[in-house]
């Protein structure tokens, strides 16, 4: 019983935990990178590490590029972009949220081959060869889709969640880019992590700390730019929970938005370019495909000289069917750059200044990001900080993505992991600005968020206003050349009418509020718009809170808000809004809430509508290339499927196929296996799918009697026997139960079976014995190219019966004995009237468990 009941106790546990995993949703995490994406997910069962690609690469070219009418990801599209370069689209990231006439899109132009236009959005568009256009986000959301499929062919479900890693120098128009083209690849993003960030949690989830900060630099080479973000660690506990915790705090950000491994690309192949004019006397520059070839050199070249100190380049047919050979040593290639190596170490310095802190005060630099195992990089930081900082405890290249799969598994609240706490900070200067009341008046700028906020904070600013007005939003100083300033425009309306009815209540003196937010991943926006006055209570518990000054903050609101201009707006430190107030709070009754409508004047999102047409058009493509996938499969089995029916015709050796057809079967495949090879080299290539598995259909309506008597040859004598061997069990029971049967009738003990029920039985075994017999009688007969005399499904079905026939009776339950009153004593003197022993009911069933 205690067995019955642990193992029933397992098979709940085991359905309810497979009911609870299915529960838990995966969390992709992403690392977008100029050159690589590395992505990660975090699945219950799922073993956590870095996504492999189709070809078990642990990272994938961020690339995409059409081949004709196939379109490729990763190292299959890189490859393509010397052949068909006006097709092949890479280093995107340089140009997420940028606008059409930045300094990042002339620099895009001196190291790609792509045609770009200008998008309805003010943005950059890709045109292809055949003159399709698609939006860089667009292109990007494609690499996320590919990504995300990769995801759900390892989790085996629809993976939503997503976290991606961004510079913590990106803009809220490069944020936007990046949350837009997530949504469009059809997914949802849980949060944006500052990359320098992501690395930390990694860093701290396999480390222990005190309760005494410890400040490292987490320093980022990468290929479109260089950031270095001090970190402090430290141990504290949940002051309600009084749990542990690691607590990350970011202090200072430094960084060099064109500082990075593409610059040092550019350079190496422009050093290559001149050595090709020098040496043939022709432009490189005007032929795309060459390069294109130069570019991938350059990469290949440059990935050389990290280990050694020259290399040779060699390339086939660079342009003009002209070989092109010439050896580059580092020093040549270092002196091409060294203008860079300062910009390397810079953002170090600014970081700590940012910080407040200096270098006696730093653990250790810790380096991450492909650049920096470059030799000139490496020295660059070493001069900096000193060799004996140097950290090399972290994984350059999946670092980021594993410390954000592990920030958006604690983000999802599924997932049991280390408690980390990160608190972020904002890298610019984001200040509010409005006309003052007086009409023709100037502009007012209040500084909200300065450099170095904290994410996740949130500010009010109160108006005296009696009508609707605009505030704007805007970053203070240039954040990159070509880009704008203005975030967006939230314009406040409904305020005459708000102000009429709080006043109408008996508000007194009322303002307008606003509040906005910076959230955890450094979006910027106006969350809400009131219209606020305090309202006189004339009870005498209202007079006495008026007396003793228990709406002070408010009163001092006002007042401040009537000194002037220069004071028309107050920011203060607002705290998350809590649950709403019952009905009839005076604190309801006070407040009424305006119209915000927000209006981007300058670089916008994509609206919903866009973001829709464009996921809509990205699914009508994934859909065309799944048919076209299809119909190729078809294409490609229904040849196979014809060069092995002529195989099976031409060979006239003693094979399975010719002992089970028959000369007309094969005469007839054999005519219209000649019907479907012409057929498929005429009209193959233009056949849809549906036309494609018909001519098959129709050739394997011709094969399948011949493969039904070989399998049917090869099945047999498995079927036969195991026909055989429930006769055998059948007649063997028969024969026992018969004799249990006499034995308890003459001991006048119950049975398990009656007469009938053995007698049904046996007239069930004789039927089937006179059937098999029958049967495999006429099989002996039977020729192998000759339709079987009796089926191995029927064989298997009777003998089926008949076992469940037996079942039902060995199965069976000995009844229960009636106990026998126990008769009275006699008179006589030794008691043996009445002593005689009886059998118990163990004795009396023996016979019965035996059988």
């Amino acid at each position: 019983m205690h067995s019955i009941s642990l193992r029933r106790a397992l098979c709940l546990f085991v359905v309810f935990a497979g009911l609870l995993e299915t529960s838990l949703a995966a969390v992709l995490a992403i690392d977008y990178g100029s050159d690589w994406i590395k992505a990660s997910l975090m699945k219950p069962g799922v073993p956590f590490d870095v996504l492999l690609n189709k070809d078990s690469k642990r990272k994938i070219q961020s690339s995409v590029a059409w081949k004709r009418d196939d379109r490729l990801f990763g190292t299959d599209a890189a490859n393509l972009a010397s052949r068909f370069p006006s097709d092949s689209f890479t280093s995107l990231k340089l140009l997420q949220g940028a606008p059409y006439g930045s300094k990042a899109v002339s620099y895009y132009t001196q190291i790609s081959t792509s045609e770009i236009t200008k998008s309805a959005r003010s943005t950059v568009s890709f045109k292809q060869s055949d003159g399709t256009e698609w939006t860089a986000e667009e292109l990007i959301a494609m690499q996320l889709s590919y990504v995300k499929q990769l995801a759900e062919s390892l989790a085996g479900e629809p993976v939503q969640d997503v976290i991606l890693t961004v510079p913590p120098f990106y803009s809220q128009f490069e944020r936007d880019a990046v949350a837009d083209a997530a949504e469009i690849a059809g997914m949802r993003t849980l949060a944006l992590i500052n990359d320098g960030t992501a690395v930390a949690v990694n860093y701290a989830m396999t480390r222990t700390f005190s309760s005494t900060p410890e400040y490292h630099v987490i320093y980022d080479a990468g290929a479109s730019s260089t950031r270095a973000t001090v970190v402090s660690f430290a141990a504290a506990e949940d002051s309600k929970t009084k749990s542990p915790y690691t607590q990350i705090s970011v202090l200072g950000v430094g960084f060099d938005r064109s500082t990075g491994g593409t610059d040092l690309d550019r350079r190496l192949r422009e050093l290559l370019i001149e050595r090709f004019i020098t040496q043939h006397r022709r432009d490189i520059r005007r032929d795309k495909r060459g390069m294109a070839k130069l570019w991938k050199e350059a990469g290949r070249v440059k990935a050389i000289l990290s280990a050694n100190t020259e290399a040779t380049s060699t390339v086939e047919s660079l342009a003009f069917d002209i070989d092109f050979k010439t050896k580059v040593t580092r020093a040549q290639f270092e002196r091409a750059c060294v203008d860079l190596r300062q910009n390397f170490a810079q953002p170090i310095h600014d970081a700590l200044a940012n910080a407040g802190l200096t270098l006696e005060n730093i653990s250790s630099v810790i380096l991450t990001g492909g650049s920096s195992r470059a030799p000139m990089v490496q020295a660059a930081v070493k001069a900096a900080v000193g060799e004996e900082r140097i950290a090399l405890n972290v994984n350059a290249d999946e670092a980021a993505v594993l410390g954000a799969a592990l920030h958006g598994a604690s983000l999802s609240r599924q997932f049991k992991t280390k408690d980390i706490r990160t608190t972020d900070i904002a890298t610019h200067d984001i200040q509010a600005s409005y006309f003052a009341s007086t009409p023709g008046s100037r502009t007012i700028n209040s500084l909200l968020f300065p450099k170095g906020s904290h994410y996740g904070t949130r500010k009010t600013l109160s108006f005296k206003r009696k009508e609707d007005f605009s505030l704007w939003l805007d970053y203070k100083n240039d954040i990159a050349p070509g880009f704008p300033r203005e975030i967006l425009e939230a314009q406040i309306t409904g305020v005459a009418e708000a102000l009429g009815n709080l006043t109408e209540r008996g508000a007194i003196d009322p303002i307008i509020k606003a509040t906005i937010s910076l959230s955890e991943s450094g979006f910027v926006s106006v969350k809400e718009a009131v219209a606020y006055g305090e309202i006189k209570d004339e009870s005498l518990t209202g007079k006495l809170k008026g007396l003793f000054g228990g709406s002070a903050e408010e009163q001092q609101e006002v007042l401040k808000d009537r000194e002037g201009e220069e004071s028309e707006a107050r920011e203060t430190a607002a705290p998350p809004p809590k649950g709403k107030k019952e009905k009839g709070d005076k604190k309801d009754l006070s407040t009424i809430p305006l119209e915000v409508n927000v209006v981007y004047s300058t670089l916008p999102p994509m609206t919903a509508a866009e973001k829709r047409a464009a996921r809509d058009r990205l699914r009508a493509l994934d859909s065309k290339e799944a048919s076209k996938q299809l119909r190729e499969e078809a294409h490609n089995t229904l040849e196979g499927y014809l060069y092995k029916l002529r195989d099976l015709l031409d060979d006239r050796s003693d094979t399975p196929f010719m002992k089970c057809s028959k000369p007309t079967e094969r005469q007839a495949i054999s005519q219209k296996l000649t019907e479907t090879i012409s057929w498929l080299h005429e009209e193959g290539e233009t056949a849809d799918t549906t036309a494609l598995w018909g001519k098959r259909g129709a050739l394997e309506s011709l094969e399948r009697p011949i493969v039904h008597r070989y399998k049917e040859i090869e099945a047999f004598p498995e079927a036969l026997n195991n026909s055989q061997k429930w006769n055998w069990s059948t007649r063997l029971f028969l024969t026992e139960a018969r004799a249990n049967l006499t034995a308890e009738a003459a001991t006048d003990v119950p049975s398990k079976w009656t007469s009938e029920e053995l007698d049904a039985l046996e007239i069930a075994l004789k039927e089937h014995e006179v059937w098999l017999n029958d049967g495999v009688e006429k099989q002996k007969r039977t020729k192998m190219n000759e339709d079987p005399a009796i089926e191995t499904k029927d064989m298997k079905a009777r003998a089926k019966t008949l076992e469940l026939h037996l079942q039902r009776l060995v199965k069976r339950k000995a009844p229960k004995v009636k106990k026998t009153p126990p008769a009275s004593k006699s008179a006589g003197t030794d008691g043996s009237a009445g002593s005689e022993p009886k059998q118990t009911n163990s004795d009396r069933q023996a016979g019965h468990d035996e059988l």
